[in-house]
């Protein structure tokens, strides 16, 4: 499903300096797999996403789905594998203010689904990630957890087969934040979906596949009780 062949993203300062962003990440991910990804602020991990979102363009290498050459996109095909083809939950909240949070789920169903449809679609899903009785609220008046979950409910409107999620429980208590760790991994089994979860959760790892990490934009292995080393040093 995904594929990252060599990735890199590097930054020149004004100094002259190069950042090494992300600095050349190999990884594969499977259709209904859940990797989890770890790593300090300034690690790479949000790069990283942005890049196999393809709002970002990397120095070099390939971001491949489902065999597709993503990185090579025009502005409207990359639009396009946005809105239909993966979710991406992303940390900022963007939900319209004096909208509703049934409307502000549907965003991305409405270019090709009549209103009433795309209700009925997202209702079931809003209910699950426990939003029933806050569905015609305005998102001013949500809690930062609800607005998250409106974010998540969005993402997954369009059942995409690739979900990008960068820290998906971080404005949520415990419990809901384990809620929706178990809802992700129900829905990567039922619908075949991959799914990249960058988080500083720890319950996030329980649920993973596989639990990888970045440091200094390079991937490594994590373990909780040894720390961080290089794939491949154990």
């Amino acid at each position: 499903m995904l594929e990252l062949r060599d990735l890199v993203k590097h930054y020149h300062t004004a100094g002259e300096e190069t950042v090494r962003a992300v600095d050349g990440v190999t990884l594969s991910v499977s259709t209904g797999e859940m990797v989890a990804l770890y790593g300090p602020s300034g690690s790479g991990k949000t790069t990283l996403l942005l890049m196999v979102a393809a709002l970002l363009a990397p120095t070099s290498g390939k971001v491949l789905v489902n065999g597709r050459d993503i990185s090579s996109l025009s502005e409207r095909e990359a639009s396009h594998f946005r809105l239909q083809e993966m979710g991406f939950v992303r940390q900022n909240f963007d939900l319209l203010p004096g909208v509703t949070a049934i409307d502000n789920t549907v965003l991305k169903l409405l270019k090709n689904t009549p209103w009433k449809e795309a209700h009925k679609r997202v209702q079931p899903l809003l209910e699950r990630l426990g939003l029933g009785a806050r569905l015609t609220h305005r998102s001013e008046t949500l809690s930062m957890g609800e607005r998250q979950r409106v974010m998540i409910a969005r993402a997954l409107s369009t059942e995409p087969k690739l979900l990008l999620a960068d820290e998906p429980t971080g404005s949520l208590d415990t419990q809901r934040g384990r809620e929706v760790l178990e809802l992700l991994t129900e829905l990567c089994r039922e619908r075949g979906v991959a799914i990249v979860l960058v988080s500083h959760d720890p319950q996030a790892a329980g649920f993973a596949d596989r639990v990888l990490a970045l440091r200094d934009g390079k991937l490594v292995d994590y373990d909780p009780d040894k720390g961080l080393a290089p794939i491949g040093a154990r």
